[in-house]
């Protein structure tokens, strides 16, 4: 067999070197009310990778842990990593000092970069060698380290494909989050899929607002963005303000966006989305779950045939099916109702049993992936990596089937379905048949302990200004569904506890029912 020639790799800090040359007077940032050309955003990046090498020993393959909401310093921050070899280790903002402490310990990270208001993370990271704050004082703040290493040559590292660059930890629905490592190479084939199937076209007159963490998939999309010379547009607030988001859009003819379906929800149900003009969207993009049908009717009544939804989890980058705006539709008979979409391009999805068949259209089974989107494995977790993989195929852990077409059906996560009475029970099919009534807005169902039947359904809702008793509701949905699959309680909640993604998980929701002492209710 012949061995390849060579394995290196285009640094991933070039795309930012490349949209500067190419673009030197463009904006290429914007936070709140201020600007970054291309050139300064190249700029500030080189400085701050000559601090980390000269001031703070940083090499090649050291790792840099963030802690810090979205700002133009931590946009920068990831390219001046990788002009050094270095790895990017984001963490969600929202963690406590206690998790961001263990994710600190657990990727081996060299430094900090963090907030100055998160003064208490920075205490909980204390076996970290150094820490370079942001919005701080002192010789060690970000900006005062870009204007002393400002004009510092920086001679980008060399990479080969499965050089790591980036850990993206999961989102730590069970357990410990992991940290996935994503390479140089990897990423590239990402970006470039990305690029092809989400947002075809896009280059240097697009303008992308962010609408989630730069942490994890919204970071991913705007290293997109970069490739292709488009403006990024950071939202100047602290907390999500829908009517800000529409403001930005207007004001700056934004054509991308990418959030999650429950974000999406909220952004086309606020009264702004009226005020102003949004025309310019070209591509709503949404993931991290499926979005109820009756919210898709809605948002493409809103904003207009824009809507592309993608499937992926991180260890995959994002990169397993998309569902284009052509087959999005507010219309029943014009659409495949519940799919997620086909395969990414250069991507293979199959339906698995659980001996690693492929199972015939139509038939549940775990759906598996292979390509070079998927991640190189889990820093420092081999008994991880053992479960993840089968046969070099990557195990989603999510249940679905496909039809003959090759389009995708996801039924649930395989650790959400539950067993009442010996059948099988998948709580989205329950949430779709609860959300089509007028009266609720969110639902949840997940499954309890149930002394007779081993398992029963709780219902988690969240009302409309008319919501309907338990007892009502439950006989509405009794029309519509099997008698099995039928929850036994409906609780009713003000709002539903989300992580720190948007997400709705029922981790979070089983936690919360455990502190109320619902589960003595079921």
């Amino acid at each position: 067999m012949m061995q390849p020639v060579s394995t290196r790799v285009m640094n991933l800090s070039q795309f930012l070197t490349d949209s500067a040359r190419r673009n030197p007077d463009s904006i290429g940032l914007v936070w709140g009310e201020e600007t970054w050309r291309w050139t300064e955003l190249e700029a500030r990046a080189t400085a701050f990778a000559a601090a980390l090498r000269d001031r703070f020993g940083m090499r090649k393959g050291d790792r840099l842990l963030v802690q810090s909401a979205n700002c133009n310093q931590m946009f920068e921050a990831a390219f001046a990593c990788w002009k050094l070899g270095c790895v990017w280790v984001p963490a969600n903002f929202r963690q406590t000092p206690e998790e961001v402490a263990w994710l600190a310990a657990s990727s081996g990270a060299k430094g900090l970069l963090a907030g100055a208001e998160f003064a208490e993370h920075i205490a909980a990271c204390n076996d970290v060698a150094f820490t370079v704050s942001i919005g701080g004082t002192g010789q060690d703040d970000y900006d005062t380290l870009v204007g002393a290493f400002a004009g510092v040559a920086v001679t980008t590292a060399t990479v080969d494909r499965d050089d790591p660059a980036w850990f993206f930890f999961t989102s730590g629905t069970t357990g410990k989050p992991k940290a996935a490592v994503l390479t140089h190479g990897q990423l590239a084939f990402v970006i470039t899929n990305h690029l092809c199937d989400l947002m075809p076209g896009t280059g240097p007159d697009d303008v992308s607002i962010v609408v989630a963490p730069l942490s994890h998939g919204a970071g991913i999309h705007q290293l997109t963005q970069v490739a292709h010379g488009a403006k990024t547009i950071l939202p100047g607030g602290s907390k999500f303000d829908p009517a800000e988001i529409w403001r930005l859009i207007a004001k700056w003819r934004v054509t991308n966006a990418f959030t999650v379906p429950t974000i999406v929800k909220m952004l086309v149900e606020h009264p702004s989305v009226h005020e102003h003009d949004h025309s310019s969207l070209r591509y709503m993009i949404y993931a991290g779950a499926p979005m109820y049908r009756a919210d898709q009717i809605r948002a493409i009544e809103v904003v207009g045939p824009v809507l592309v939804q993608y499937f992926g989890l991180g260890e995959v980058t994002g990169n397993i099916t998309v569902l284009p705006p052509v087959h999005h539709s507010a219309d029943d008979t014009s659409m495949r109702i519940g799919t997620c979409g086909f395969a990414r391009t250069g991507m293979q999805v199959q339906v698995q049993d659980a001996e690693g068949h492929e199972v015939a259209p139509g038939e549940t089974g775990e759906v598996a992936v292979i390509g070079p989107a998927v991640f190189a494995g889990y820093y420092n977790n081999p008994e991880a990596n053992a479960k993840a993989f089968r046969n070099s195929w990557f195990l989603t852990g999510d249940l679905g089937h496909m039809d003959a077409e090759g389009f995708l059906y996801l039924t649930d996560r395989a650790s959400d379905m539950y067993i009442s009475g010996g059948s099988n029970i998948y709580p989205r099919e329950i949430e779709e048949k609860i959300l089509q009534h007028p009266g609720i807005s969110e639902c949840a169902v997940l499954g309890m302990p149930d002394p007779t039947w081993g398992e029963v359904g709780i219902a988690v809702c969240v009302a409309q200004d008319n919501a309907p008793e338990a007892a009502a509701l439950l006989e509405w949905l009794g029309a519509k569904m099997p008698r099995y699959k039928m929850p036994k309680t409906v609780v009713f909640w003000d709002e539903m506890p989300k992580s720190g993604y948007g997400k709705i998980t029922k981790k979070l929701i089983r936690a919360e029912l455990a502190s109320r002492g619902e589960f003595a209710n079921v």
